[in-house]
């Protein structure tokens, strides 16, 4: 950790900062100038193609020039604009006039002016904010979420075989196979990933107020409507129709929602996979020179779901507040949300070491089947459901107060008085034969 880590006041700057370099394309401040800079310089380059009045269509070479300086903008270019922004104190304007001076280096005066032509900051910041978030999960956040599915669903294969007692509620229940539980996160994760697909990267577009008032009033003749609808998706993202000044975020918060959901199923699974281990289900693999506990020296502590499991929940506290305030603006426009925008990155920079976290985990545990069979050998009362529903099959008084008589006596209870009680049922023997096949270990259902 550098001494500059180590002054920073939040742990993703600090302690994390290695973990989260990945993000820095896409939510650092620089990541953000550079997001503007490209729909700025994309949004020249289509108006400059409807060759109206005094704005020709681009040269092929100054496209191909624009284009490479927006793919290569480096820490340097975004220092130009942040002195700039000394002395507009604004942010998106401190971009145009960067801008304004690469095409005067690049001998492109002419189109000077028609840069952020009839726009408003939030039809830049509206399309870069969502722009970033889509690239980044594409990139960064889904690959991390699959692995962690494929982990799950690879697992849960192998080991669906191995019986394991339930605890519904806490006590042992009906059992199940350790494999089946690891199915049900994958497909939780997967249903949510489905879910996540059908919510669209929304961007707004359509000037000061969302009419495009100033691009009309200068070009008649032009169907901006189309323009705008167009432009957006050539960027891979869906124009809202209706708009004040601003996106209205309903679907960004859906998506943070989105998000929440995939988070708090991980947070269930990693308190899940603690038990397992507690439960001695699981054990860690020991790493050389690594430390459980200061005052322990024989401890392994799941640590790693412990540090996932508190990550999860800062970025879902923070995703919750932003599907909250973001869709609230007073009435054409507020800057309330624009604080909140900035600080995208953060939840998003909490679930990436939660998911590293998570994996960093999974690769730690080895599955201990012995653990599992002692457990359910010392449940032997678990198969009472079994019994007291065949039972009800061959219509026998009251089977369910029969059997809860029997498997209500702690401790004391084995197989043995188990056989002893099937024994001595006035059943058929065929039907005495079924039951005593009946183990806990091979009372475990079936699977899709």
């Amino acid at each position: 950790m550098s001494s500059h880590s180590l002054l920073a006041i939040s742990p993703l700057d600090g302690r994390y900062s290695k973990q989260i370099q990945g993000l820095t394309p896409y939510f650092s401040e620089c990541a953000l100038i550079q997001y503007r800079v490209r729909v700025e310089v994309e949004y020249l380059i289509r108006f400059a193609n409807l060759d109206v009045k005094n704005c020709p269509p681009l040269p092929a070479e100054a496209v191909m020039k624009l284009r490479s300086w927006v793919k290569d903008f480096n820490l340097k270019d975004a220092q130009v604009v942040k002195e700039i922004e000394k002395t507009t104190n604004h942010d998106v304007k401190a971009v145009e006039y960067a801008i304004k001076q690469k095409l005067a280096e690049f001998g492109l005066d002419a189109w000077k002016e028609f840069v952020h032509f009839g726009l408003t900051s939030q039809d830049i910041n509206n399309t870069a904010i969502p722009l970033s978030l889509k690239e980044n999960e594409m990139v960064i956040i889904r690959p991390e979420i699959v692995k962690i599915q494929n982990w799950l669903l690879e697992n849960g294969k192998n080991w669906v075989g191995i019986p394991m007692l339930a605890r519904t509620h806490g006590q042992p229940a009906t059992p199940t196979r350790f494999g089946k539980e690891m199915l049900v996160f994958a497909e939780r994760i997967g249903r949510q990933l489905e879910l996540l697909d059908q919510i669209p990267f929304m961007a707004k577009f359509g000037g000061a107020t969302g009419g495009f008032n100033a691009h009309h009033v200068a070009y008649p003749e032009i169907d901006w409507v189309q323009f705008g609808n167009d432009f957006v998706e050539s960027l891979n993202l869906k124009r809202s129709q209706y708009t004040t000044q601003i996106e209205h975020y309903d679907c960004l918060a859906a998506y943070f929602d989105g998000l929440s959901r995939i988070n708090t199923i991980l947070i269930d699974f990693c308190r899940d996979m603690w038990q397992y281990i507690s439960l001695e289900y699981l054990k860690q693999k020991i790493k050389p020179g690594e430390i459980g506990s200061s005052a322990m020296p024989h401890k392994v502590n799941p640590i790693d779901f412990e540090n996932a499991e508190g990550n999860l929940g800062m970025a879902n506290a923070l995703f919750s507040h932003f599907s909250q305030k973001l869709p609230v603006s007073r009435l054409q426009r507020d800057l309330s949300d624009s604080t909140v925008l900035r600080n995208i990155g953060v939840p998003v920079g909490h679930m990436l070491v939660a998911f590293q976290s998570v994996l960093k985990g999974l690769a730690k545990v080895e599955i201990n089947e012995s653990a599992f069979a002692l457990d359910l050998k010392a449940h032997p009362e678990v198969i009472a459901e079994a019994i007291q529903t065949i039972l009800r099959r061959e219509n026998f008084p009251e089977p369910y107060e029969a059997l809860k008589k029997l498997s209500r006596v702690g401790g004391s209870l084995d197989m043995n008085t188990i056989r002893e009680f099937i024994h001595g049922l006035p059943v058929k023997d065929e039907v005495k034969a079924e039951l005593l096949k009946i183990t806990p270990e091979n009372y475990i259902g079936i699977l899709p």
